[in-house]
């Protein structure tokens, strides 16, 4: 967002309503300076802190997300539209993660023993410096856990600049960090232009960068990342496969997939936008999923009940989701059911149930960031692999089977960072995340996550 006289603008807009909540002017150059000055002076004193001290801040980051989940879900709810029991679930998924890196920060931090003759080896995980990271607005907690615990765990200090649509969520996770006892100067929200993104890359005081978002932001940041050789983590768009070969109950199987599909409104990088059903039950499980598309209407996620449906994140994203449907059926696709835009200024899209997607339409090679179903038809296990690889994307992707063997030689085929067999995807804070090709590179989660923006330093005694 720009005001009139050019400065930017974070704006935090309900996307139920429509309403204003809340703007922010962002920062100006000088008050970046100090920024990146304190964050700087932090990391000489934090990343000689103790790891027993470094572990009881980290958990304590953790007890304040499980505590404030409610407080959080109703901020999250009305940025972004997120239906309130979602919300909570993921706040307190953030209390898991920077658990786990309490519990298991330590340890790998210590070090890794290496046989070596006549020799004491090992490869320790120290602290970088200060880094970048860019989060997106669709999970505005989680996404910003998966980045911060493990580098507050190792030693790291960081500069966040959120989505511009999501300013009240960032500023309470910047509370919580404070309560919690990080000191000044480890984690900064900054409200950063795209120019300073820029800036805050090429000085030679920050050490590294890890941004969630798309392709084209993506690019960007990693061409600024390489001119100053700086490692970059890149987690960037999905359209993932979801791959049903067989069932024993197709009403069973279409109602998750369904489900999946409209988790968080559609609006993440790993959900089931691609679903790749054998041609022995494509016309029942396409039927299933229309009658759901059918019979869901929109609903309040503040006051969350089954069988309604949240708004997407903004007015412009719904709009932009009907354009790529609207471009698929002026080519040939057929839409069973949804794909209608509630009342402006409103950002509720009715989901969707599209089929007869091929090359050349939008749908088969955009990500639709949003509840729409599309379905294709195979007719055996090879197909299905050669459509689902048949992406620029490569984050994750799914196989359901009766026959578990099966489905697992299948997802062994898959061109993914994370292939699932008979569920839509593995989660946990011990889990990594992420994967190849457009979908990016680096892992967030687990101990590869902590990994990212380690010096992976080798330790050799002679004897």
């Amino acid at each position: 967002m720009i005001t009139t006289d050019g400065t930017p603008t974070y704006r935090s807009v309900n996307p139920t309503t429509g309403e204003i909540q809340a703007e922010f002017a962002g920062i100006n150059d000088s008050e970046l300076t100090d920024a990146i000055e304190r964050g700087e002076s932090a990391y000489q004193s934090w990343r000689s802190t103790s790891v027993e001290v470094r572990a009881r801040i980290v958990r304590r980051v953790g007890v304040l997300f499980a505590e404030r989940a409610e407080e959080l879900a109703a901020i999250a709810t009305s940025e972004m539209g997120k239906p309130r029991i979602e919300a909570k679930g993921e706040a307190e998924f953030c209390g898991e993660i920077f658990d786990f890196y309490a519990d298991r920060g330590p340890a790998l931090i210590e070090g890794e023993p290496l046989e070596a003759a006549n020799a004491e080896a090992v490869i320790q995980r120290r602290p970088i410096g200060l880094l970048l990271g860019i989060m997106p607005w669709n999970y505005p907690f989680y996404q910003v856990a998966r980045f911060v615990a493990p580098n507050l765990m190792l030693g790291n200090t960081m500069l966040l600049k959120h989505a511009n649509s999501v300013p009240l969520s960032a500023l309470a996770i910047a509370r919580l960090m404070t309560d919690a006892g990080v000191p000044e100067g480890v984690y900064q929200n900054v409200f950063a232009s795209r120019e300073q993104i820029a800036t805050i890359i090429a000085d030679p005081r920050v050490q590294g960068v890890s941004l969630t978002g798309s392709e084209r932001a993506g690019s960007a940041v990693g061409e600024t990342a390489g001119k100053h050789l700086k490692k970059c983590v890149l987690e960037l768009g999905g359209s993932d496969p979801y791959i049903v070969l067989d069932t024993d109950d197709v009403d069973v199987s279409a109602r998750k997939a369904w489900r999946t599909r409209l988790a968080n409104t559609g609006q993440a990088c790993n959900s089931n936008k691609r679903l790749i059903v054998m041609d022995g039950i494509y016309d029942s499980f396409v039927e299933r999923l229309t009658e759901l598309a059918i019979n869901i209407a929109p609903g309040d996620p503040a006051n969350w009940t089954d069988g309604r449906y949240a708004p997407l994140s903004s007015r412009a994203a719904a709009e932009g989701l009907r354009a790529q449907v609207e471009d698929a059926v002026d080519k040939g696709a057929t839409l069973h059911a949804g794909g209608t835009l509630g009342p402006e200024p409103t950002a509720y899209f009715a989901p969707a149930v599209l089929t007869g997607v091929v090359p050349g339409m939008r749908a088969y090679d955009e990500e639709l960031f949003g509840p729409v179903a599309v379905v294709y038809r195979v007719h055996d296990d090879d197909e299905a692999v050669r459509l689902a690889n048949d992406s620029v994307y490569g984050l994750g992707g799914a196989v359901f089977s009766t026959q578990v063997e099966r489905a697992q030689k299948v997802a062994e085929r898959l061109e993914v960072g994370m292939a699932n067999v008979n569920t839509p995807g593995g989660e946990g804070a011990n889990i990594p995340f992420g994967g190849v090709k457009r979908s990016g590179f680096g892992r967030e989660l687990g101990v590869l996550g902590m990994d990212e923006f380690a010096n992976k330093r080798l330790f050799y005694i002679k004897n």
